[in-house]
């Protein structure tokens, strides 16, 4: 079947040629310690307990379930695969709806999210890299980084994106998304559908967004030298649809896969496959045939070492007589 080609129009297309950003200066990290954000994330930990005031419900279990799974692929398609690496195409409307939904995970705006992320790439591992368990604690990597010098938005660092007028608000008035969420759940299904609909699935979406960079720079395999501590780990790829082969990622950005291989599960790339057969998106970035070639030549090296290990450590093993 003939996928249908993109939408056409201004109005749906989103340009590779960059006129001039519509924001007026460039914003540099504050250096201050954010209070308000500590004290959002403290009670957003908290709000779940409310559930055993107001009680659970099936519905309301489903909902985090559905909530959780579908803002984790706006974070990951979204926020990191489109907006931070372009590596694909898709309409300037889908693209305000992937930021509205990724933003509803309140993980602030969609061109701070690709500004920080485009920074980290660049210092991986290295000083400035605020969410590097190298550099700092792992505890700091995960969370702490959140409430340091992180406020503005580095518009120097996304020109590409800061043209977009519409990106620019939604970036701007980022608890605009989070907030109509958490109406519209409370709506529906009361207060237990706002404190386990809502929080929980907010709060499960944070932590398994924030293993990518605290667990995946310390726990798993490194098949290629990515001149940083990033590593491939199957357990983060689960949670994350994905996310977690980033030592993949790492080595080779620019591609909308995550997962090379077919074993590496990356439940992110096929749903945009799926949705590139609609020409919703397009120009998916494949994993160039050079690096899937050298992913198996170190794969091969690795077991032939291991190989040769296992027949060294049984030759030299002492022999018991009966």
């Amino acid at each position: 079947m003939t996928a249908p080609g993109p939408l056409p129009g201004y109005l749906l297309c989103m340009p590779n040629a960059a006129p001039a950003p519509v924001v007026d200066a460039l914003s540099k990290p504050t250096h201050r310690p954010s209070h308000g954000v500590a004290t959002a994330f403290f009670l957003s930990h908290l709000a779940p307990l409310g559930a055993i005031w107001a009680g659970v419900r099936w519905q309301v279990v489903l909902t985090c379930v559905v909530l959780y799974v579908v803002r984790m692929w706006a974070i990951t398609a979204g926020y990191h695969r489109y907006f931070a690496h372009r590596s694909y195409k898709t309409s300037r409307v889908f693209a305000f709806i992937l930021a509205f939904v990724a933003q509803s995970s309140a993980q602030k705006g969609a061109l701070w999210w690709a500004a920080h992320h485009r920074v980290h790439h660049k210092l991986s591992d290295q000083p400035g890299d605020v969410h590097s368990p190298v550099q700092n604690s792992f505890w700091y990597a995960h969370v702490g980084w959140l409430f340091a010098d992180t406020e503005e938005t580095r518009w120097d660092k996304i020109p590409d994106l800061a043209k977009y007028p519409e990106l620019v608000w939604l970036n701007r008035y980022f608890l605009v998304p989070p907030i109509v969420l958490a109406v519209v759940v409370t709506a529906l299904f009361g207060w237990s559908g706002l404190f386990i609909g809502f929080f929980l699935s907010t709060v499960l979406t944070w932590h398994g967004t924030f293993l990518v960079n605290s667990l995946t720079h310390v726990w798993g395999r490194q098949r290629f030298d990515s001149g940083d501590q990033s590593r491939n780990n199957a357990l983060t790829a689960l949670i994350t649809l994905g996310e977690g082969w980033h030592n993949n990622h790492h080595h080779y950005q620019s591609s909308a896969r995550n997962g090379f291989y077919w074993w590496e599960v990356d439940v992110t790339y096929y749903v945009l496959k799926l949705l590139s057969f609609f020409g919703v998106v397009w120009d998916l970035r494949p994993v160039p045939a050079r690096v899937l070639a050298e992913g198996r030549r170190l794969d091969a090296a690795r077991r032939a070492a291991l190989v040769a290990e296992s027949a060294t450590s049984s030759l030299g093993a002492p022999v018991l007589n009966a």
